[in-house]
Formats: C-alpha cells, structure tokens, sequence
C-alpha cells in the first residue's frame, strides 16, 4: 500500500500547483488514477485540498478526508495496513510511521512514476 501525504507531495512540485491546495489535489489524484499503480494506493487530504473530495470518483485510489491533522491521520493509516510505504517530505512523519512499521518516500519517488 502507498499512502500519500498529498499535502507534500503537491507541495514538493516545482510548477507552482501548491498556491491552489483543492485543484493540486484535483491533479494529484487524476495523476494517479491515470498511472494505475499496481499497489493500493491512498491519499490523506486535509485543510484546503480537503474540497477535492467533491463526489469525483479516482479509479484506484482511495481518499481519506483529514478531520484535523493530517499526519495524526497518515500515523493511523499507516498502523492499520500491512507493507505500508509513506510517500511524504516531512521527516517528523516519517519519524512517525517509521516507529509503526513502515517505510518512507520523498515525493520525488512518486512523481517520477507518475512521469
């Protein structure tokens, strides 16, 4: 399972998509429906790119809808899967779903597959 800090992710591109955290959303997922990786994959929205959960179906991909923090709810999706990889830029995450049991990726890694 790939679980997708989308926060950073969308934040990590260097085109500028972070100024509009829901449409960076938007991409991200069409991105990855498109892709249609092999692994499960899910993505934690949270804040702002929360308004990306409009109803808009991503074949593949699961969304999880932060009700606060984001990394709170990433540390509990990590915990709850098995050979789980943490896609994020934030090392206090990693530090985080490191000590459940998983292992992590920089944003880098998943936007090269994505092309």
């Amino acid at each position: 399972m790939i679980v997708v800090d989308a926060a950073n992710v969308v934040g990590a591109r260097a085109d500028g998509w972070w100024r509009d955290r829901a449409g960076a959303a938007r991409r991200l997922l069409a991105e990855l429906a498109a892709a249609a990786l092999p692994e499960e994959v899910v993505v934690v929205l949270e804040g702002a790119a929360r308004a990306a959960l409009d109803g808009t179906e991503y074949a593949g991909v699961r969304l999880v809808a932060a009700p606060g923090s984001g990394d709170d709810t990433i540390v509990e999706v990590a915990a709850a899967g098995t050979d789980v990889t943490v896609v994020t830029a934030d090392r206090e995450l990693r530090r985080r779903v490191e000590a459940v049991g998983a292992r992590t990726a920089g944003p880098r890694a998943l936007l090269d597959r994505l092309g």
